[in-house]
């Protein structure tokens, strides 16, 4: 191996259809992608100054013989929906020869998936990959590096190569304040990754990481892909006057997304500063409105209080919820569907990704449903396919009838991304968003792009369904009651391009499962007639 070889990041392609991946969106805005792998340029930091980098995003760009011609070392990293794509390129740069190094999420759940690579470097990379670095350099690697029960200190963390991204192909751009959750959610494997002592960055790293996108020339939103930003107040508090402070500085010239635990709508001086540093979308997991479940789960975040009046707290302070929904919990009942589908509706929120119950490895349901001689899959063998995050699920042997909860949840994505009903959400939202705050401070190529596709939305929605009456409707019921909420309701009714799509292919796939479900409960009602028959008629009488 060379002294100073050439490394080439890969970031695995999301091959099965998924609720986030936006695509006709994104081609409505000329990009290819929603979010840029920020794992890979921030391993790619911790890289000795003379090694030469490049990234390839699978899911953005296509990888060329020059590509891996000019590799020497292969670093991929991923999670599991990227698993069969991972596997893929691991064996293909094996066979040419080339030296494959892994880690990422899916690699630190399920290492032995990964047995086949060169060098596996698992849990955080500022803990483990300096050590991997050294040993390499001097000619004598491990196959697997483990950081045991070390966490980063992520004010260690370095500035991650912004520059190896082309800001093109991203709606927006990622970084990382902090790590892990203090809450325990029964289907989460954060805790399990990260802890429950959620660890940040100094202000400054922050400001720097802003800083270098900034000068880099990029513009528009940045998603901050914490696991709960708000895990530990304190800090975040301290954090947000920085934030509002250079953004005020630089004009505002990013706006913000991030997660956040629903126990945020407590809080409205911390909302009031989320807002002023330029906050404008949340993602929360609501995941039910049944308290016993949610109790159940250890969710209790969202226990004791009104959900819709929660959501509509953090509305009134010019921030937009998405939510994820989960079907399938041991305490779902007849019923559950509905109670669901009125929670969407209650508290307006138009991006609601609703998804069957998946036991994550190493997680406390997975855990517990081993225990309790439930757990439908094998982690020891890999992925057989690409999946889809939403669909993938009930991998263990579900108290009520696997059919019963497919029909629900049939019902749930079929009713809530219906047309009527998804841009039903957009209005009333637009109608209570309070949208007062500073303006985004745009360059002309940005505003140009978000007037084209203005002009060009209501074409692409065509005349089917009605979309386009749907589509002005909201138009000017922002233009009359609230014209701040505008360029928010046009980027919300944006993304049905992709969920109208999604919602067809999800409804295609159920309905040939249930059909198949049905025809099993036919075939074994008929075999059990036949028994009970076959003993109420007693042997044959002999000849």
């Amino acid at each position: 191996m060379k002294p100073n070889p050439r490394v080439l990041f890969i970031y695995p392609k999301f091959t099965a259809q998924s609720f986030w991946n936006f695509k006709e969106t994104c081609e409505l805005v000329g990009r290819k992608y929603p979010t840029s792998p920020l794992g890979l340029i921030t391993v790619a930091a911790m890289l000795p100054p003379a090694w030469q980098a490049k990234l390839v995003d699978l899911n953005v760009e296509k990888l060329t013989a020059k590509h891996e011609q000019w590799a020497d070392l292969v670093f991929i990293g991923g999670m599991i929906f990227q698993q069969p794509d991972t596997l893929r390129l691991i064996r293909y740069f094996k066979s040419m020869g080339k030296t494959v190094v892994v880690g990422g999420p899916d690699p630190t759940s399920s290492p032995h998936i990964y047995e086949e690579a060169d060098h596996l470097i698992l849990g955080e990379a500022e803990v483990t990959f300096d050590e991997f670095l050294h040993d390499f350099q001097g000619g004598n690697a491990k196959h697997l590096y483990s950081p045991g029960d070390k966490k980063a200190d992520m004010r260690k963390s370095p500035l991650p190569r912004f520059e190896m991204l082309n800001f093109k192909n991203y709606l927006h751009i990622g970084i990382q304040w902090n790590r892990g959750c203090p809450f325990m959610c029964e289907f989460c494997d954060i805790i399990e990754l990260f802890g429950r002592v959620p660890r940040g960055k100094g202000p400054d790293q922050v400001l720097r990481e802003l800083q270098k996108l900034h000068d880099l020339g990029y513009r528009g939103h940045v998603e901050i892909v914490d696991d709960n930003f708000i895990g530990n107040k304190k800090a975040v508090k301290e954090l947000l006057p920085h934030l509002a402070a250079w953004q005020e500085k630089h004009r505002y010239p990013f706006d913000f997304s991030t997660e956040a635990s629903l126990n945020l709508s407590d809080d409205e001086p911390l909302m009031k500063m989320m807002r002023k540093a330029g906050f404008s979308w949340i993602f929360t997991g609501i995941e039910t409105p049944n308290e016993d479940t949610l109790k159940s789960t250890q969710k209790h975040q969202n226990t004791r209080r009104s959900i819709a009046e929660s959501v509509r707290l953090i509305n009134q302070q010019g921030m937009i919820v998405h939510a994820g929904y989960i079907v399938g919990f041991d305490q779902d009942i007849a019923g559950s569907a509905q109670a669901l589908l009125q929670n969407i509706e209650d508290t307006s929120i138009p991006v609601s990704m609703v998804g069957l119950l998946y036991a994550l490895p190493n997680t406390q349901l997975t855990r517990r449903l081993k225990k309790e001689g439930r757990l439908g899959i094998n982690f020891d063998v890999p992925v057989d396919k690409a999946t889809c995050q939403c669909t993938t699920g009930l991998n263990f042997t579900t108290l009520r009838p696997r059919l019963e909860i497919l029909k629900d949840f049939r019902r749930v994505v079929s009713e809530s991304f219906s047309a009527e009903k998804y841009f039903g959400r957009v209005k009333r939202l637009a109608m209570q968003l309070n949208c007062k705050g500073r303006e985004l401070n745009l360059p002309l190529s940005n505003r140009l792009r978000e007037a084209r596709a203005f002009f060009t939305l209501p074409f692409k929605m065509g005349y089917q369904k009605g979309l386009r009456r749907l589509y002005f409707s909201v138009i000017f019921a922002c233009l009359f009651r609230n014209p701040g909420a505008l360029n928010n309701a046009i980027s919300l009714m944006a993304l049905y391009l992709h969920f109208g799509k999604f919602r067809g292919e999800v409804l295609l796939k159920l309905d040939a499962e249930i059909a198949l479900l049905k025809r099993e409960a036919e075939t074994a009602k008929l075999k059990a007639a036949q028994v009970i028959l076959d003993h109420l008629r007693g042997p044959l009488p002999a000849n």
